[in-house]
């Protein structure tokens, strides 16, 4: 039986009362977008499905979107079913800054859902780009071209902390943590608020932590629920109070080309991903 409060409000995984936030009102005009890098140098956390899944959830509530592939595997490009070989992508902006990126931007399959996909060429990126001025800079001045048109523009980052990574963070507003509920995951992430505070400091003064996401949630097991009790007692209101469970509905939506909102939308973890995109509206993440 799920634990409840005096007055019978549900508590949820991260202990504290689970809301039920309201959906976001219709836009009345769209742009300039807010950016978000979801970030993590440790792989397999869940970013791109987060990536792909909280994209769709904000399209489904009206928002214009565009989510950016900056991680050299492209899985966030397949995962939308989106072909890469011969086309434009977001290496290309970065050696020719004054290429139009609109040139590169693809439509997905999901109405108000557009993509900048990447290849393996993006990682050659570091070696081109480490002589160039500025060149923490250069996504900022990819981006900075198209956010008009758009309400929310989403990072998936590679499993990095090198020079792309830290291109992401001076390009976006805000920063997303997807937290894997595994103990080594859990030990990198300080570095990683090490690494966004100096990006503060040096690079990107207005960026903020829009919060860290438990993912991969199972709370049949003891590990999982400790591990997203201490990231709770670390870092308190910072961690998102939506949890994304474990299922194996992610790969056969990424399989499908997919999101999962499109590919089950019943599911519980398609839900998940709708409240969200629900919470991050409601704590005023995106508009």
């Amino acid at each position: 039986m799920a634990t409840k409060t005096k007055d019978d409000t549900p508590i949820g995984p991260t202990g504290r009362p689970y809301q039920g936030f309201p959906i976001p009102a219709p836009l009345k005009a769209h742009g300039p977008a807010r950016i978000i890098a979801l970030c993590n140098q440790k792989g397999g956390v869940g970013k791109t499905t987060t990536s792909i899944n909280l994209a769709a959830a904000f399209a489904e509530y009206g928002r214009k979107v565009l989510a950016v592939d900056f991680d050299p595997q492209g899985a966030l490009s397949a995962g939308l079913g989106i072909p890469t070989h011969d086309i434009p992508t977001v290496y290309d902006l970065l050696l020719d800054t004054k290429r139009d990126p609109r040139e590169a931007i693809v439509h997905t399959g999901v109405e108000g859902l557009d993509l900048i996909p990447a290849n393996i060429d993006l990682s050659a990126a570091e070696v081109h780009l480490v002589n160039e001025v500025a060149r923490e800079t250069i996504l900022s001045r990819v981006l900075r071209q198209v956010a008009g048109d758009y309400d929310v523009i989403l990072i998936d980052c590679q499993p990095s902390l090198g020079l792309l990574t830290v291109n992401a963070l001076t390009a976006a507003h805000g920063v997303l943590i997807p937290l894997e509920c595994e103990f080594f995951a859990l030990r990198g992430v300080a570095l990683l608020i090490e690494t966004i505070d100096k990006v503060r400091d040096r690079l990107n003064p207005s960026i903020t932590l829009d919060g860290l996401l438990a993912t991969m949630y199972d709370a049949r097991t003891l590990h999982s629920r400790e591990v997203l009790e201490r990231v709770v007692e670390a870092f308190g209101d910072d961690v998102l109070e939506t949890v994304i469970g474990r299922t194996v509905k992610f790969p056969d939506a990424s399989v499908s080309g997919v999101p999962i909102t499109e590919f089950a939308p019943e599911h519980p973890a398609a839900q998940a991903y709708l409240r969200l995109a629900r919470e991050l509206v409601a704590r005023g993440a995106v508009a």
